[in-house]
Formats: structure tokens, C-alpha cells, sequence
């Protein structure tokens, strides 16, 4: 899985190494379906401070498409965790939706 992490903010750019082994930890399992990750840290509020730290992860998947899941929280660690966890539940649901067999009726022989 090739993994590209964005930030503009000097804090969140301290956060490279750990995004990057957060991305291969949650998506260990599903690395087949994801040959490319993508990682954004914004600042959205500046030094004001606030909850205001946003994680856009980006999963770019041969059978679902692209999925973009963005989470805010007060901290860096947090929003990438919360971005994850969701990104890695709707991964596997559309994995699920696909492998599911169409279901037919059922047609009654001989009466």
C-alpha cells in the first residue's frame, strides 16, 4: 500500500511517522482492497485553538471507488484515529455488499 501524507500546519507535520504506521495498522487487513492512502492534517481555526484539528483520509480502492472520510476533534491522534476507524467500517461494508449474492425468486415446478 503506497501511503501520502499532506499537512501545511508544522504540528500536524510532526505527526508523519505515526499517521503512516496508524494507516498500515488499521488497514492490515484490508491492504488488498487499498493500493493507495492518502493523509491530510489541516489547522482549520489557526492558533486560536478549539476543536479544530481536521483528518481527511483518502482510500483510493479497485471495487468501491474513492472513499473520503473527514473527522475534526481537538487533538491530531484523535481525528486520524476517529477518520480511520470509520474509513476501515465502510471499507469492509461495501467489501460485504459486494460478495453478497443477489437473491432470486424462487419458481414453483409442476403444479
Amino acid at each position: 500500500m503506497h501511503i501520502i501524507f499532506e499537512s501545511r500546519d508544522a504540528e500536524g507535520h510532526q505527526m508523519r511517522d505515526l499517521a503512516i504506521q496508524r494507516v498500515q495498522f488499521v488497514m492490515r487487513r484490508l491492504s488488498w482492497l487499498v493500493p493507495r492512502a492518502k493523509v491530510q492534517f489541516a489547522d482549520t481555526n489557526g492558533p486560536r485553538g478549539g476543536v479544530d484539528k481536521r483528518c481527511q483520509v483518502e482510500l483510493k480502492t479497485d471495487g468501491a471507488g474513492t472513499v473520503v472520510i473527514t473527522a475534526v476533534a481537538r487533538d491530531w491522534r484523535t481525528a486520524l484515529d476517529r477518520a480511520l476507524g470509520r474509513a476501515s467500517r465502510v471499507l469492509l461494508r461495501s467489501w460485504r455488499r459486494e460478495q453478497k449474492p443477489a437473491r432470486t425468486r424462487l419458481q414453483v415446478i409442476g403444479t
